[in-house]
């Protein structure tokens, strides 16, 4: 006799209710196996839960009510449109419902059926409601609710509550109201299945004072009021922080005991002459970073650390010293950048650093060609080559380290994770140090980065000259322009950035093609530039040459220079439409100057009669980390995750602005259990493994790439 078929672990196509072609629009969503309906879950809720009598109902009102169909049919519009209509009547009195273009509900709704509908009141031709969400409560075959007009039903035999309708993620040719049909039938014996299995500990659902799993799961779906649904949720959402913080604290674990990395401890004769021909001290800041990488360099597994900093702290000194350390133990160490601009400004920064040293870096990028292109790769594969500086290059064709000893990668977020694996393990296990220019809450670095150890230069060089910020609205436009005019007269440099490349009947904001026309001709004495995605990377390349090299007075761009080069003599950014930009995007622009001796200035436009909330922040602080924060109290965590690198939504349950508590608790176990058991093998940590290996299996894959 053959096993009964798993519900759960099954092919949706065989739940009740779906079938082949339903299974199809369900597979569109991501619900293949019958535990992704289960997840599945709500993106909202319709409260009908508190129930109005007829007889108090007023035009423009939004109302549930629970009534007896006492009359029903279809009715045609002058606009063909057919018309279900139905009136039901309580002990108050009576009001018609009406269902434009779903004439079908003759076949489901009888007269006698006891309903409950919900929705808004309006006047035509007497009290009507056109009912967003309606159920039949009982039916008048099955209960005798088949009464006359004149004889209401008595209040004591109705429900005295109404419910709450979840409303499901849909898809086309699969309404929410279909999706929902299909939970309703199967989700009692999905949660049969799950029984009382739960990969949480009891100890701990009674710390946090969270639900089972199959108790959450099912307040989510059916809830009896709204208060559950907060704590069934925080139920969901730690269990999906606690799995994501265990897959990085077992990443980390592995590639600790499993790789033996390159313990760099030989005498420290390249990196205390850098501090002592330094121009500058390092800040506070830089020192405690420096300490860290410096301790996890010396230990024999890998590094594999995230190097944070905002805009002109010095991050790049930190990498420098890195490289020096692998340097002076025999090693080699390449820094990667996204873009051959970017590499080109690493080897300026560090051959003025290195050149006391004796140290000269070797740069390999796409455009170094022929013999030029032998001679580094030579260099680089017989070890002569001590610091190299690129962008991809450094790890496709023939390139051959003789032991590359330090990979540092720029702008983290710009490369995908195949390219940061080839990187490390282009030598003997590297170490590895990730730099990021873009601010990260710490609770948002847990997340995205938990399987790297994380180091935060949070303070500035003494003596840098903040840019001053202003927001202004369209009235002042003319004299901000004015100024930017004065700047330029007197040899300087500036941006002016517009959210869109070409104009849109779909939007009112200014483009940056119709705006840099404009632009040249009100500065007619100056070379005015432009600068967009649409480009091709020859163009964009020879542009920006062109505004570092000062043949360029005026650029005007899209947030394609978000990340960019440093250009010191550019010293006013202007930002039109500045509401279509987020906090961190604002954030990055204002970097792009600042970067010399003379004072910035950056002015952001809005095109309201007042700033928003966004703006306001961004005028009042230059602090990238409490900007990011604010960014993620003012707009939640969408679009600062994007998606990973594997297509599915990072987190589905946690919300990072409320969930904080949750992620660091979530955060502290996985550690701990790791800690104690990295293979999950004693017997008490069961459950914990075959959620991983079930539900996990994938993104686990992922996180050992590194």
């Amino acid at each position: 006799m053959s096993p009964a078929r798993s519900l759960l672990t099954g092919a949706v196509q065989y739940l009740k209710g779906v079938g082949p072609r339903r299974a199809e629009r369900f597979a569109q969503m991501g619900v293949l196996l019958g535990r992704d309906l289960l997840y599945h879950l709500p993106h909202r809720y319709e409260d009908a839960s508190t129930v109005d009598s007829i007889a108090d109902l007023a035009p423009g009102a939004d109302a549930t009510v629970i009534g007896t169909v006492v009359s029903k049919g279809v009715i045609p519009t002058r606009r063909r449109l057919r018309v279900f209509r139905a009136v039901i009547r309580d002990e108050t009195g009576h009001i018609e419902c009406a269902w434009p273009g779903r004439p079908w509900l003759d076949r489901t709704i009888e007269r006698g059926d006891l309903l409950l509908v919900s929705g808004p009141i309006r006047f035509y031709h007497g009290r009507q409601m056109q009912p967003r969400e309606h159920t039949v409560l009982a039916r008048a075959s099955d209960g005798g609710h088949e009464q006359s007009p004149q004889a209401p039903e008595a209040a004591d035999e109705r429900p005295s509550g109404g419910r709450i309708f979840p409303v499901y993620p849909a898809t086309e040719g699969l309404s929410h109201r279909q999706v929902r049909a299909v939970v309703e039938e199967n989700l009692p014996a999905l949660l049969a299945e799950l029984d009382d299995r739960d990969p949480l500990p009891d100890a701990w659902r009674k710390e946090l004072a969270i639900p089972l799993l199959a108790e959450a799961l099912a307040t989510l779906h059916q809830p009896t009021d709204l208060a559950a649904i907060e704590s069934a949720r925080r139920r969901l959402a730690f269990e999906e922080l606690f799995f994501l913080q265990l897959l990085h604290a077992r990443a980390r674990a592995q590639l600790r005991t499993e790789v033996r990395g390159i313990a760099s401890r030989a005498a420290p004769i390249h990196t205390e002459a850098l501090l002592k021909t330094l121009p500058f001290e390092l800040t506070n800041a830089q020192l405690r970073v420096w300490e860290e990488i410096h301790a996890d360099m010396e230990r024999d597994a890998p590094m594999n650390r995230l190097l944070q900093g905002d805009v002109g702290s010095g991050k790049t000194v930190v990498a420098a010293l890195a490289m020096l350390k692998a340097v002076e133990s025999g090693h080699q160490a390449a820094i990667m950048a996204p873009t051959e601009l970017l590499a080109e400004q690493h080897l300026r920064t560090l051959t003025d650093l290195l050149a006391p040293l004796g140290l000269k870096p070797v740069m390999l990028t796409g455009s170094v060609t022929g013999k030029a292109r032998q001679y580094a790769l030579d260099r680089i594969e017989n070890g002569r080559a001590k610091i190299l500086v690129g962008t991809h290059a450094l790890i496709q064709g023939k390139v051959k380290f003789k032991s590359l000893g330090l990979a540092v990668i720029d702008e983290q977020h710009r490369f995908g994770v195949e390219q940061r694996r080839q990187l490390r393990e282009s030598g003997q296990a590297p170490d590895a140090l990730v730099m990021s220019a873009t601010p990260i809450p710490r609770s948002l670095a847990l997340v995205l980065y938990g399987d790297l150890d994380l180091s935060v230069i949070d303070e500035l060089p003494p003596g840098r000259r903040p840019i001053v910020s202003a927001v202004r609205g369209p009235e002042s436009r003319n004299a901000a322009f004015d100024f930017l005019g004065d700047q330029l007269a007197e040899g300087r440099q500036g941006y002016v950035v517009y959210p869109l490349v070409e104009e849109s009947e779909m939007l009112e904001a200014r483009a940056a093609t119709t705006m840099a026309a404009s632009l040249t001709e009100r500065f007619t004495d100056f070379n005015v530039g432009l600068l967009h995605g649409k480009m091709s990377s020859a163009q964009k390349d020879e542009m920006m040459r062109g505004f570092l090299a000062g043949d360029v007075d005026l650029l005007v761009a899209t947030t394609v220079i978000e990340v960019g080069i440093d250009v010191p003599n550019a010293t006013v950014m202007l930002i039109e439409d500045a509401e279509r930009f987020g906090l961190a995007q604002l954030h990055q622009l204002r970097g792009r100057v600042g970067r010399g001796a003379e004072q910035s200035y950056c002015v952001a436009f809005h095109a309201g009669k007042t700033a928003s909330e966004r703006l306001t922040a961004f005028a009042s602080t230059s602090d990238g980390f409490a900007l990011a924060e604010e960014d993620l109290r003012i707009r939640g965590q969408g679009d600062l995750f994007g998606k990973e690198q594997s297509g599915a939504a990072l987190l589905r349950f946690a919300e990072l602005g409320r969930d904080r508590d949750l992620l660091e608790d979530a955060s502290h176990r996985a550690r701990a259990i790791v800690n104690e058991d990295p293979q999950l093998a004693n017997p008490k940590h069961k459950d914990l493994r075959h959620e991983l290996e079930s539900r996990y299996a994938t993104r686990e894959a992922l996180y050992q790439i590194g």
